[in-house]
This record gives C-alpha cells, sequence and structure tokens, in this order.
C-alpha cells in the first residue's frame, strides 16, 4: 500500500492561484494596431479677389487654343514699313492743313478786305508745297490738288487746273535749274508763280466777261497779299516736310 501512488487531492488552500484576469476590474486594452480616426480639418474658405480673379481668367486666355486663321486681313496683306508710314502721315497732314485753309478762306478771309480785296490762300499753299517738294513729286501733287480744287467749288473756273499746274511745275523747274534751295528762292520761285496765276485768272475773267480791265489792281493786290500769307506758312510746312525724313534730291 506505501508503494501506490496517492490519490488524495491537495486541499483548497494549497491550489495555485487563478491567472484569469478580472475583467471588471482591469479596463479593456486598444488594439495597437488600430489607428484612432482622424478628425477631419475643415478649411475656410478664400475670400474673393477681384485681382485674383483678372489675373486667373488672363492665364486661362493665354493658354486656350487658338487655331490659325485660314484668311489674311486687308491689312495684313499690305505690309507697309515704318517709313512709308510716315511718309503716309506726312500727306495726311498737309492735307488737313489744306481743307483748314479752304475753311479760313471761305468763313473769315472773305468777309476781311484791304483796298476792296481779299487773300487767295489755297493757290498759296498749293504752289509753296509745290516748289518745295521739288519738281518729281511736287508736279504730281499740284495737278492732283488742282483737280480737287476744281471740284471743291471754291475755284475761279475750270482753267484753274491749267494754270496751278504749268505754273507750279515751271516755278519748280526754274529754282532747281538756277537757285539752291533755301527759304529765299522758295518764297521767290512760290510768290511769283502767284503773281502770275492771279494775272491769268484775270486774264480769263476779262476774256469769258466776268470781270472788267479797271479790276487789274485789286487782282494784283490780291497777289501780293498771299504772297506775304506764304511767310508764316513756310516754316509750318517746313516742319511738316521733315517728318519721315525728305525723299527730295536736287
Amino acid at each position: 500500500m506505501a508503494n501506490r501512488r496517492s490519490t488524495k487531492r491537495p486541499s483548497p488552500s494549497r491550489r495555485p492561484a487563478s491567472r484569469r484576469p478580472d475583467r471588471r476590474s482591469r479596463p479593456p486594452q486598444r488594439n495597437p494596431r488600430r489607428t484612432p480616426p482622424r478628425r477631419r480639418q475643415v478649411r475656410s474658405q478664400p475670400r474673393f479677389s477681384l485681382f485674383r480673379w483678372l489675373q486667373d481668367l488672363r492665364l486661362k486666355r493665354d493658354t486656350d487654343f487658338r487655331p490659325d486663321s485660314l484668311e489674311n486681313t486687308f491689312f495684313e496683306k499690305i505690309y507697309i514699313t515704318k517709313l512709308q508710314r510716315l511718309h503716309l502721315l506726312k500727306w495726311f497732314t498737309l492735307i488737313i492743313l489744306c481743307i483748314c485753309l479752304l475753311a479760313i478762306q471761305d468763313v473769315i478771309m472773305s468777309r476781311v478786305t484791304l483796298f476792296g480785296t481779299t487773300t487767295d490762300l489755297i493757290p498759296c499753299v498749293l504752289l509753296l508745297i509745290t516748289v518745295m517738294e521739288g519738281t518729281d513729286i511736287g508736279s504730281i501733287f499740284i495737278l492732283i490738288a488742282s483737280v480737287l480744287y476744281q471740284f471743291s467749288g471754291f475755284s475761279p473756273g475750270p482753267f484753274s487746273v491749267g494754270l496751278l499746274s504749268i505754273l507750279g511745275i515751271l516755278a519748280s523747274l526754274f529754282r532747281q535749274a538756277y537757285w539752291h534751295r533755301n527759304r529765299n528762292s522758295i518764297l521767290l520761285c512760290a510768290g511769283l508763280a502767284l503773281m502770275l496765276y492771279e494775272i491769268g485768272v484775270f486774264v480769263a475773267g476779262v476774256a469769258l466777261g466776268l470781270t472788267n480791265w479797271y479790276r487789274l489792281p485789286a487782282f494784283l493786290i490780291t497777289g501780293v497779299l498771299s504772297w506775304m500769307i506764304m511767310i508764316p506758312l513756310y516754316p509750318l510746312i517746313d516742319r511738316i516736310g521733315q517728318i519721315g525724313g525728305s525723299t527730295w534730291r536736287e
């Protein structure tokens, strides 16, 4: 009996303590692998800025695709250099000057009389520009300008086209042949051409029965007064003629 194993159970006092944790006493442990969810940050909307809106609109416009135009416009087909634009500006300014003098002659000078006569500004400025530009350009200018002067309704008659054209070209040729290009020679040649024009108008008026012989001094006074108007007109036309440089050579 002594060799037999003891089958007695240990007493309750000697039993080992239970290793089970008390769920009530200890708080539950979180899973370390599971991260807590982050709170979503609410971003404040930016305020409206006009400058930024215009800048974005400009960038969008620059980056937009623009297909090439199939047909060129009229101004894109005609290529005009900078020098040609300046020459066009010069002639446009001279045309405006002639129109202004035409209005002054019709509105103001027609009411101002001196010794029973007045000035004749349009032939004065046309002949002055012709002599200043020379024969090559001046001959074309005086021909076109005299025709326009005739159709404007202010010319004394159709014969003024021939008188202005012939006298302007002859005055330019005479100055280029005998005198250098300066202020005195230009004013002298243009003034002589203007006096001959007034005499030609007087002779044509007598031939057509529009005036009498005793009106000759009035025509001569008109020529002298218009000749004096050339003196203040010369610096103005000379400054306008310097736009784009002078293409005229002796």
